[in-house]
C-alpha cells in the first residue's frame, strides 16, 4: 500500500466479490469518495480486467478521462441504479463536511436504489455516520470485517510468486 496505490486490498476484495458472485466481471462497480489510493486501484484493476467502474465525488476528483471502464460522475442517486457493488475509503478531513456528507453519504435508502442484491464494500477503516450511516452498516448490504479475510491470502500468495520467479 502506498499513498498512490493499494492492489493488494483491491485484489483480494475482488477475488472475494467472484467466489459471492459468479458473474463479477459483468457487474456495476461504484466508487463513491475523492481521490486517493483505493480509487485509483480500483480505476486501474477496472481498466485491466474490463470492468463496468463508476466513480462519484465533486468535480476535481476524477482519476483519468473517461473511457468505457471509467466513469467520473458528481451525482450520486442516478449511478446507484446500475451498480451492484458500492466501494468507499475513509474520507479525508476536508471532506468531513455536513455540505459532502449530505450529497454522498452511503446510507440504507441509497443502497435500496441499487441493483437487486447488491454489495456495499467500505475499505477500512471507514466511520459510521461519515461516508457510510449507522443504518447501512447494520443491513445485509454491508459485507462485513469478515470479507477482508482474503487479504492475507492474496498478500501470500504474492510474495510466493515474488519469491519463486
Amino acid at each position: 500500500m502506498t499513498s498512490d496505490n493499494h492492489p493488494c486490498e483491491i485484489l483480494a476484495d475482488l477475488y472475494t466479490i467472484s467466489e459471492l458472485k459468479a458473474n463479477y466481471q459483468e457487474l456495476g462497480y461504484t466508487f463513491v469518495g475523492p481521490a486517493g489510493n483505493v480509487s485509483r486501484s480500483w480505476a486501474n484493476i477496472a481498466k485491466v480486467m474490463n470492468l463496468d467502474f463508476n466513480h462519484v465525488c465533486l468535480v476535481g476528483n476524477e482519476l483519468t478521462e473517461q473511457s468505457h471502464n471509467y466513469k467520473f460522475h458528481t451525482q450520486l442517486e442516478e449511478i446507484l441504479k446500475k451498480s451492484d457493488v458500492i466501494l468507499t475509503d475513509s474520507l479525508p478531513i476536508q471532506f468531513r463536511t455536513v455540505d459532502y456528507i449530505s450529497k454522498y453519504q452511503i446510507t440504507l435508502e441509497r443502497m435500496k436504489l441499487t441493483r437487486e442484491n447488491s454489495i456495499l464494500n467500505p475499505c477500512p477503516p471507514f466511520f459510521r455516520n461519515e461516508e457510510v450511516s449507522e443504518d447501512v452498516i447494520s443491513s445485509d448490504y454491508f459485507v462485513g470485517h469478515s470479507f477482508k479475510k482474503n487479504l492475507v491470502y492474496v498478500q501470500q500468495a504474492i510474495i510466493l510468486y515474488c519469491l519463486c520467479n
